[in-house]
């Protein structure tokens, strides 16, 4: 296999039957050892964890595509901390797409003024960023982005659909465990066509409350892979 590229927390490699495979690491982002899953440097290693990311990525794809949700997700190998994929072409330089079903983080800071931290969004509220660590992630619309030749307005709503779909499935889940998903960021990718969603599905891109207190995401992960 070939290697595409060396990721913070992956690498990515090309297949010779023209699939690609994802080997997780035991890197985490962060800074000075502390863990931060939105940060853009790698803080520390944590043994182990790569493993737990992916088999908790594992648990989710399975889930979509049982429900009859495509995703770029093929099949996995625990013990080497790999999945194989299907290859995706990014939107633009790469597109964060988040689902919030509560009010909090950056939202609040946008929009405090007029909303509480913790309140419902009903529905699920969808946006999407760019991928810009220099610009910290802009917001982007679903208008800019077909002005820019980033992504159509009908596969900006295929992927908005997919997200709310994706997002209560995954929020179902946690809720049968007591723990009640705030929001949570994916990834998606053009493949064939239509847009799938692609990288992973782990603790990290949650946020996620029980009790009425945050999970942190070391916690998260071994609580989902917990039956």
């Amino acid at each position: 296999m070939k290697m595409i590229y060396l990721g913070k927390t992956k690498d990515v490699y090309q297949l010779d039957n023209g699939n690609v495979l994802l080997k997780f690491k035991d890197d985490c982002t962060g800074a000075d050892g502390v863990f931060d899953p939105g940060a853009n440097t790698v803080g520390l290693t944590i043994e182990g964890i790569g493993k737990q990311n992916l088999q908790t990525s594992v648990r989710y794809f399975e889930m979509l595509k049982k429900a009859g949700i495509r995703t770029h997700y093929i099949s996995a190998d625990i013990d080497n901390a790999a999945m194989e994929v299907l290859p995706a072409k990014p939107f633009g330089k790469g597109l964060e797409v988040i689902c919030r079903l509560k009010a909090t983080g950056s939202f609040i800071r946008r929009y405090g003024a007029y909303i509480e931290d913790g309140a419902d969004l009903p529905g699920g509220y969808v946006e999407a960023t760019l991928k810009d660590d220099a610009k910290g992630d802009p917001l982007i619309t679903s208008e800019a982005l077909a002005v820019l030749g980033i992504m159509s307005e009908d596969l900006f709503k295929s992927m908005k659909e997919q997200t709310l779909r994706i997002t209560q499935i995954i929020a179902e889940d946690l809720k049968s465990k007591g723990l009640e998903l705030w929001d949570i960021k994916f990834e998606f990718g053009y493949n064939n066509g239509e847009v799938i969603l692609i990288d992973e599905i782990s603790s990290g891109n949650m946020r996620v409350y029980k009790n009425g207190k945050i999970v942190p995401p070391m916690d998260l992960t071994r609580m989902i892979l917990t039956d």
